[in-house]
């Protein structure tokens, strides 16, 4: 198939630090051009892939100074496309709205991947759109009503997260992430002080929850209990996560999915996490993890999930959530794709296509 991979501007593809959708969309578009795929990658300048790589700015827009407005720059990526929209046989967008208005005006087929949780004013635009066709990234992401063509768990390189078997000692607790409210790091910092634990915190802090930083997480920094190491790359948060004891995942918003605990598990560390969004459906309560109903409940949860096993966190990760297992979803859903696409313009009937 010749498709195009269209990714956020905002990091590089993939990104060298934070960055969840970059990652993904790097570990697809690679795997993609492996099977032997013709794969064209819109996205930053900075990039790094085995795909054609059509570069819409000269790096990451975060680390540009000069650009004050993203969007801008990822419409003149939507432009770029959809005027060679003929050059492919399918179009996978992982922009979230933006080319909702133009992927029906184009005869190629576009899907979108759902990234993002749904807000008020961008839900009005997807059911705005339903009839283009979706992929959701769990099954808890499909709160409207939308034409959804599969649900595809991402998926990472496990290779890339050595397996610790023992945590380090003196033991931690980890947190990664934004620190933003949806994701929760001042209730790790709570669950840390309520069980007595040391914790580590790493990510990005966005300019718009700088003010939450400095008023919820910065007072309570005191390097040795609570620990902020800033935004740190791949290789630093691996070992984050691989040496910690437990990794917690205290979120406050209906997560999509939630790459830190694949990433977490994978390392052999198990996640305890609150019951919101996507979480029952990555966490395996009792084998990688435990599923609460309360921040008192996930600091009370601390001791029994000391006793899980380490291989079995590794194992669940790899049943179900690496590189290969998402592209065979994709694949999957490029083949529904098209196939109503051509029986819709009457190429075929009842043909099954194979690629």
């Amino acid at each position: 198939m010749r498709i195009a991979q269209v990714a956020p501007l905002r990091e590089r593809v993939p990104p060298p630090s934070y960055g969840g959708i970059e990652l993904v969309v790097g570990h697809l578009a690679d795997e993609l051009v492996r099977r032997g795929h013709e794969v064209t990658l819109f996205a930053s300048g900075d990039s790094l892939t085995l795909a054609k790589l059509e570069a819409v700015c000269d790096r990451a827009l975060r680390l540009d100074p000069n650009v004050s407005n993203y969007d801008a720059y990822e419409l003149l990526e939507i432009s770029q496309v959809y005027q060679r929209a003929a050059e492919f046989d399918l179009i996978h967008s992982h922009l979230g709205v933006l080319p909702l208005a133009t992927a029906g005006l184009v005869t190629t087929p576009t899907v979108h991947t759902l990234h993002n949780s749904f807000t008020q004013d961008t839900a009005k635009i997807y059911t705005h759109h339903y009839k283009q066709p979706y992929v959701s990234i769990s099954n808890a992401q499909r709160q409207i009503d939308l034409n959804y063509v599969g649900t595809v768990y991402n998926g990472i390189d496990e290779n890339n997260y050595p397996f610790i078997a023992e945590p380090s000692n003196p033991p931690y607790l980890a947190f990664l992430g934004r620190f933003s409210p949806e994701k929760g790091p001042h209730h790790a910092i709570a669950i840390a002080k309520q069980s007595g634990w040391c914790l580590k915190m790493a990510g990005k802090i966005d300019e718009v929850d700088r003010k939450f930083f400095e008023q919820e997480i910065a007072p309570h920094i005191d390097g040795k209990q609570i620990q902020f190491l800033g935004e740190v790359s791949h290789n630093e948060k691996a070992e984050l996560l691989g040496n910690a004891a437990i990794t917690l995942f205290p979120i406050t918003w209906q997560e999509p999915f939630g790459l830190v605990m694949i990433e977490s598990m994978a390392t052999g560390t198990p996640v305890i996490a609150i019951n919101l969004g996507s979480v029952p459906e990555v966490v395996n309560h009792g084998v990688t993890g435990f599923i609460c109903q309360s921040y008192e409940e996930m600091a009370a949860m601390i001791p029994k999930a000391l006793e899980l096993s380490r291989h079995g966190c590794r194992k669940d990760v790899e049943d179900k959530f690496t590189v290969s297992k998402m592209v065979d979803g994709y694949e999957a859903v490029y083949r529904k794709i098209l196939e109503n696409h051509l029986q819709k313009n009457g190429f075929i009937h009842s043909a099954k296509i194979t690629y």
